[in-house]
């Protein structure tokens, strides 16, 4: 069987799983760091004849990271593509099951069992109110109904923007300073947000640097998420 991928996500997910599977990947594919196949452009942009031109039997995509005209383009040129939902880590686990197993015909791999063992085990760190930017310039936070929400909420953060009407609302700084956050979330993706680099924006907040990976990324490293999540949170109050 080939695939290709659109999602960095499910492209490690298949990578960890069956290897050998992978046909061609995005540019912003970045996992395993050895990941040797065709790459096709973006995200938002994909090749869609290069795509076509590997003869895969099954692209995976997801609603949120690819465009729907990229999208139906594929299917126009005659392939079967399989389009992931996720908003939440339950969802999240039925998704990757449904990729893997649905899609791509493989056994259930033995990591995505000892992921969701991992978040079962999950204790809270206590009730934690947050603002989690994920762009700056202008800012931008998690809203409603995210994945990366669903996961902090798990971990005893709460987002004070989860009830936004927008998923990804722009909400000036001064607001978000006014929100009444304990704590500020700051990812390194999509913004590359550091030490250096976002911070300094929330004076009167903890501030928590976490890895982008384990806060948005569904595959392998949801197994190891729990702890260095965890450790991140933690460490904002030391």
């Amino acid at each position: 069987m080939r695939v290709v991928s659109l999602v960095p996500s499910l492209t490690e997910a298949v990578a960890a799983t069956e290897p050998g599977l992978l046909a061609g990947a995005t540019d912003w594919c970045s996992h395993p760091a050895d990941l040797d196949v065709v790459r096709i452009g973006g995200t938002k942009n994909p090749d869609v004849a290069a795509v076509a031109a590997l003869r895969p039997d099954l692209v995976v995509a997801n609603e949120e990271e690819n465009r729907p005209p990229d999208l139906d383009a594929l299917r126009a040129a005659g392939l079967r593509v399989l389009v992931t939902e996720v908003r939440d880590l339950p969802g999240a686990f039925r998704e990757l099951d449904r990729v893997l197993v649905g899609g791509c015909g493989l056994a259930r791999p033995v990591w995505l069992d000892e992921a969701e063992e991992a978040w079962a085990a999950v204790e809270p760190l206590g009730d934690l109110r947050a603002v989690v930017p994920v762009w700056r310039r202008p800012w931008m936070v998690l809203g409603r109904d995210t994945f990366a929400g669903d996961l902090l909420a798990r971990l005893g953060v709460r987002n004070l923007y989860a009830g936004h009407a927008d998923r990804y609302p722009r909400v000036p700084l001064a607001e978000l300073n006014a929100a009444g956050g304990d704590l500020v979330v700051l990812p390194d993706e999509p913004y590359a947000f550091h030490a250096g680099d976002g911070p300094e924006a929330f004076p009167a907040m903890a501030a928590a640097l976490v890895s982008g990976r384990h806060l948005t990324w569904y595959g392998p490293s949801l197994s190891e998420a729990p702890a260095v999540l965890s450790g991140a949170l933690r460490a904002a109050f030391r």
